[in-house]
């Protein structure tokens, strides 16, 4: 259950009380605070001098901030602007994506395999596709998602379907990221996303209707937490938004901050009946492929949402209700996004040194010759290769029987599994070659 945050004070303060607040104490105080971005649900809660009021020191905080916002071309329902701005540590999580998110480690660096790049991608998209759908209601276990798109088995329910249709968006982004935002972009995110879920099949790549009111509510007490603006206004802010989107000139803006920006504007006008949500982290994902953050073709964020669902919430409803300061949603953005990066350099890392394990392996191996370990070491690289015995013999410029009874060799010692693919048989890597060149040297 997710709570309406509790308004925060607004009050002046005296020249006495301004000038208290540049007490050193209170200073690394504040600057904890600004640094976590903290609202007041939790500001309040800051140990300060007993002479020191939080409502004091959340007035300094704020006006503080005020100092250094900076508007965006997004409005509220009122007509006034979001704003936002970007603290020192944001920045120091915005280089980190810069060094790390230009997506280029899986074709420069020689250590990890090549054919872990489309591995990783399938895999990623399934999580994204999973984890964004069950944000929005999808009631499956992940388990069971995985198995369906893995076997590729029809969907047998809403939930299944609403996956199904995010792991085929999602798996599109890259070629849509060729192309500018449109209208017409957005509604085929949407078309996607939503096809044969809805209660009515026409609400389906259009905005929603004056008659179709809709709220975001909380799923488990159904409490309202948004309220859109409305339908006749969705033309004029869509195509702000828009705007937005494909003009970089002027000031400069982060794209990753831009990107956390389309996120929440999508999901705040609301455009329609269903799939916002959805549509909004897509919109994210096609802004940073525009932008060569390549990296993001292997980066399920919304796994990392999901296990902070709460917070999710609390980022949207906390930039709404304090003056809207996009701020806050930046900043749960820019976590998520700094977690999933380290998740997947920890990640790269292992498989790296299993790569480098593999090959010392392949050294100490008892028993192979240096065609066998050659094959190994093309295998590790390429999980997913086939090898025939006429391939082998022309590789090596030998004779059939030489090239079969290699490969039997290694059939025999359990690197390689024999398949019939048709009228042919192949021989593949088994999964786990790793584990078993690595028991074939402690035997």
């Amino acid at each position: 259950m997710v709570k309406i945050p509790e308004k925060a004070p607004k009050k002046e303060l005296s020249f006495d009380v301004y000038r208290k607040m540049f007490d050193k104490d209170i200073q690394n105080k504040l600057k904890k605070a600004t640094e976590e971005y903290l609202y007041w649900d939790d500001f309040k809660y800051i140990k300060l001098p007993d002479d020191v009021k939080p409502d004091d020191a959340w007035t300094y905080v704020k006006e503080m901030r005020q100092f250094q916002f900076i508007d965006t071309p997004i409005k509220d329902k009122t007509n006034n602007k979001f704003v936002y701005w970007v603290p020192s540590n944001f920045q120091k999580i915005l280089h980190y994506i810069d060094q790390n998110a230009g997506g280029q480690i899986f074709s420069e660096d020689p250590r990890v395999p090549t054919g872990e790049a489309d591995r990783y991608v399938v895999s990623t998209l399934m999580e994204e596709a999973i984890a964004s759908s069950q944000l929005e209601g999808a009631a499956t276990t992940r388990k069971k998602a995985k198995e369906m798109l893995r076997s590729g088995r029809k969907p047998v329910n809403k939930a299944e379907k609403m996956i199904l249709n995010n792991y085929i968006t999602i798996s599109k982004i890259t070629d849509m990221s060729k192309e500018k935002l449109s209208k017409d972009l957005i509604f085929d995110i949407q078309t996607m996303l939503t096809k044969e879920t809805l209660e009515d099949p026409s609400a389906s790549g259009r905005f929603r209707r004056r008659d179709e009111e809709i709220h975001v509510v909380d799923q488990e007490d159904g409490i309202s937490l948004h309220i859109p603006p409305d339908a006749h206004e969705l033309e004029e802010r869509i195509e702000e938004l828009i705007n937005y989107a494909n003009n970089d000139d002027g000031d400069f803006v982060h794209p990753v901050v831009k990107a956390i920006i389309l996120h929440f504007s999508l999901a705040y006008i609301h455009p329609f009946v269903d799939g916002n949500g959805r549509t909004a982290r897509a919109i994210f994902y096609w802004y940073m492929l525009k932008h060569e953050y390549r990296l993001f073709e292997y980066l399920p964020i919304s796994r990392i949402i999901k296990k902070r669902a709460k917070r999710y919430a609390k980022a949207y409803l906390y930039t709404e209700i304090d003056d809207l300061d996009l701020t806050y949603f930046l900043k749960y953005n820019l976590d998520c996004v700094n977690e999933t990066i380290k998740d997947f350099m920890k990640y790269m890392k292992a498989k790296q040194k299993e790569t480098r394990d593999a090959t010392k392996f392949i050294k100490e191996c008892p028993g192979l010759n240096y065609r066998q370990s050659e094959l190994l070491r093309y295998a590790i690289a390429h999980p997913f290769a086939r090898y025939t015995i006429k391939y082998h013999k022309n590789i090596h410029n030998i004779v059939y029987q030489t090239a079969r009874a290699d490969l039997l060799s290694l059939e025999s010692k359990g690197f390689l599994e024999k398949k019939q693919i048709g009228q042919a048989f192949v021989y593949v890597p088994v999964k786990d070659i790793n584990d078993r060149l690595k028991t074939s040297i402690e035997k």
